[in-house]
């Protein structure tokens, strides 16, 4: 199968690839630039554990073609800190316990980031904007209860 030339700006860092055309933005983030916290859940879209931010919204890494995202600026949880300093809903996720076993976690957060853009209202806005995004140990309401102390709900 041929390459094709693959430019992505990854956390604010300029990077240039030869992925397969089939291959999805998740399996190069996870594979080839060696992010793993972008996670492999499901790899049908419906647990949420690989959610990235393309141009500041959030998609599930699994389910897009590395290739359509050529030229975009894709966030992952490891460029989200800035300067050593965790952003306000990592700080916010420690101090509620909403990560247990932690896998989800920067999915849920990523996900979140992009919830607060878009604007929420109440905690059903945040359940409801989060609800791609599965927590199977149990910590949704402490995950809720961080997204609102930085929504300011």
């Amino acid at each position: 199968m041929k390459t094709h030339v693959l430019s992505l700006n990854v956390n604010g860092e300029a990077r240039t690839l030869t992925p397969l055309p089939t291959a999805t933005l998740l399996d190069v983030l996870r594979d080839e630039l060696r992010l793993t916290g972008v996670k492999k859940g499901c790899d049908l879209g419906a647990c949420g554990a690989c959610t990235v931010l393309a141009d500041g919204r959030r998609i599930k890494a699994c389910l897009a073609l590395a290739h359509s995202y050529d030229g975009r600026a894709i966030t992952t949880i490891e460029g989200l800190a800035s300067d050593g300093v965790l952003h306000p809903l990592q700080d916010a996720f420690i101090r509620h316990d909403a990560l247990q076993c932690g896998y989800c976690t920067p999915g849920q957060i990523l996900s979140a980031v992009a919830l607060l853009e878009e604007g929420v209202d109440s905690r059903e806005a945040i359940r409801e904007g989060l609800s791609g995004n599965l927590c199977r140990c149990g910590a949704q309401p402490n995950i809720v209860a961080a997204v609102a102390e930085v929504a300011g709900l």
